[in-house]
């Protein structure tokens, strides 16, 4: 199936490659998110979009490698990647472009480059421009991820339904950012969709299940 990246259309074919992170502890037999999926996101549909935030791969001059890349491991944790996207970077661009694949959508938005310092990284700004609510806890697991991770800008907050996360441009960092997340993303979804299912006990809250103390 072909997804709109601009005004062409690409194919959807998962690179072949993964995150070493990945590999490593499917090689070592190590549990993954994917194994274990979250019990409180049950019945939400795991959907996601993947937005590549670059001039040089509009302009035709690089091949955008991690937007594939981040499609490949949220399919492979259990989201349904219905949409690739790529655009010139800019506030304007990005958050024009972050409202039409938001508009009416439940679910999570990934979008890689113009996270850093160069002039035309603007990928925040443009973000800033569009969510109603900051998640800042998301940005800050990705940052502990890498040791270049104080380069990033990233931001990342929710607008209706939807979670959009900022991640690098490079691949290792746009999946190394993703997979330090992994883990909760399922549940927020699950919030934002407004699921009943209760709080997990280990992050609080005021269920019967996560406040209720020793009986007897």
């Amino acid at each position: 199936m072909g997804t709109g990246i601009g005004n062409h259309a690409v194919a959807s074919t998962s690179p072949r490659g993964q995150s070493m992170t990945f590999l490593t502890r499917a090689r070592l037999g190590v549990a993954t998110v994917d194994q274990a999926p979250c019990a409180y996101a049950r019945g939400v549909a795991m959907l996601a979009k993947v937005l590549t935030v670059s001039d040089s791969v509009v302009a035709g001059h690089r091949v955008d490698t991690a937007g594939p890349a981040l499609a490949a491991r949220l399919e492979a944790a259990g989201f349904d990647v219905v949409v690739r996207r790529v655009v010139v970077d800019g506030v304007t661009s990005v958050a024009a472009t972050l409202l039409e694949l938001s508009a009416g959508f439940a679910g999570l938005i990934v979008t890689t480059g113009g996270t850093g310092l160069s002039p035309r990284d603007l990928t925040p700004e443009g973000t800033l421009e569009v969510i109603e609510r900051e998640a800042p806890g998301f940005a800050e697991r990705m940052r502990a991820a890498s040791p270049f991770g104080a380069l990033s800008r990233s931001r990342c907050g929710t607008i209706g339904r939807c979670l959009i996360l900022n991640t690098p441009g490079s691949v290792r960092g746009a999946v190394e950012s993703l997979e330090a997340v992994l883990d909760v993303l399922a549940h927020a979804l699950a919030l934002l969709d407004g699921s009943s299912d209760p709080h997990p006990p280990e992050i609080g809250g005021s269920t019967s299940i996560s406040s209720e103390g020793p009986t007897g």
